[in-house]
């Protein structure tokens, strides 16, 4: 009895003790939680009223609204995607603006400039290149200079003109710029051809391949995106977003034999010259017709 006593005081240690760490234990386990306690993933609520160039969607449609639900859906949880747009957008569209204006098309079609290239020079799959996207045959059409030493697809301003003489051109013989923009992507004769066979008039009517019948919503969920990025939940400071470099003009006549000395006279780099005229495609320019071309030289790095 009396060794039971003396041990009573060490037993009670010890079973404090493991409890202690028994409690320390279960502190140190991993608390598994739902997603959807910590992360959120909403469904967008589709405008009650969108219009691309003053043309009206018929969202009151089912198959409308869902197609549009889809894009809107698309662009605004691919995030990364949607940030960086919007930050390319701050950059080209002052350029891309006032360009529209002057060739009298609808602000809306700088939204079809975004569809078209996101804004970056890489050509397509099928041979499109340049900010507007055009085949090397459609560039040359339209008055652009398309070869291995100069690609005038590469020249904002110049390409600008040529996506606006097309899409007026369209316009004109579809009678909407709603058609007109689904014909920049399928071709005048592929949308002709659809509107006789399927007697409809609208392209809310047709019924189109997967790109094309997505097309017309993917620009409208752009515009709408861009326009009202904080809505969709992009969060971003004045200073995160892209500017182009200020720069002056060069005319030039003649061959450039070293397109990296040729900068070097002007006090910028090779690499500083290419990238505020990605149209000049080799190191040199041959020109043996001695066209004036306009150059731009950035006026700081």
């Amino acid at each position: 009895m009396n060794k039971l006593v003396r041990f009573l005081p060490t037993i009670t240690i010890i079973t404090l003790a493991l409890l202690l760490m028994n409690t320390i234990s279960k502190d140190k386990e991993p608390v598994i939680k739902n997603v959807a306690e910590s992360y959120e993933i909403k469904a967008i609520k589709v405008p009650e009223r969108m219009e691309l160039a003053g043309e009206q969607v018929p969202l009151d449609r089912n198959d409308i609204k869902e197609r549009m639900d889809r894009e809107l859906l698309v662009n605004t949880y691919w995030q990364s995607n949607g940030l960086l747009l919007i930050k390319r957008a701050h950059k080209f569209f002052p350029i891309i603006e006032p360009l529209l204006k002057k060739y009298d098309l609808p602000d809306d079609f700088k939204y079809l400039c975004v569809a078209e290239s996101a804004l970056i020079n890489i050509p397509s799959s099928k041979g499109a290149a340049g900010y507007w996207h055009f085949l090397p045959s459609t560039g040359r059409e339209f008055g652009l200079e398309v070869n291995r030493n100069v690609d005038e697809r590469y020249n904002l301003e110049k390409s600008t003109r040529v996506a606006a003489a097309y899409l007026k051109k369209a316009k004109r013989k579809f009678g909407s710029w709603t058609l007109a923009a689904a014909a920049y992507n399928a071709g005048n004769g592929r949308i002709s051809q659809r509107l006789k066979q399927q007697q409809v008039t609208d392209y809310y009517d047709l019924l189109l391949n997967t790109e094309t019948g997505r097309y017309i919503f993917r620009i409208l969920a752009l515009k709408e995106v861009l326009s009202n990025p904080k809505k969709y939940g992009f969060v971003f400071d004045q200073e995160d977003l892209y500017t182009f470099p200020s720069t002056y003009e060069v005319k030039v006549d003649t061959a450039i034999t070293n397109i990296a000395s040729f900068a070097k006279n002007y006090g910028i780099t090779y690499k500083d010259l290419k990238i505020v005229n990605p149209w000049l495609r080799e190191t040199k320019l041959n020109n043996k017709s001695r066209k004036e071309y306009i150059i731009k030289i950035p006026t700081s790095k």
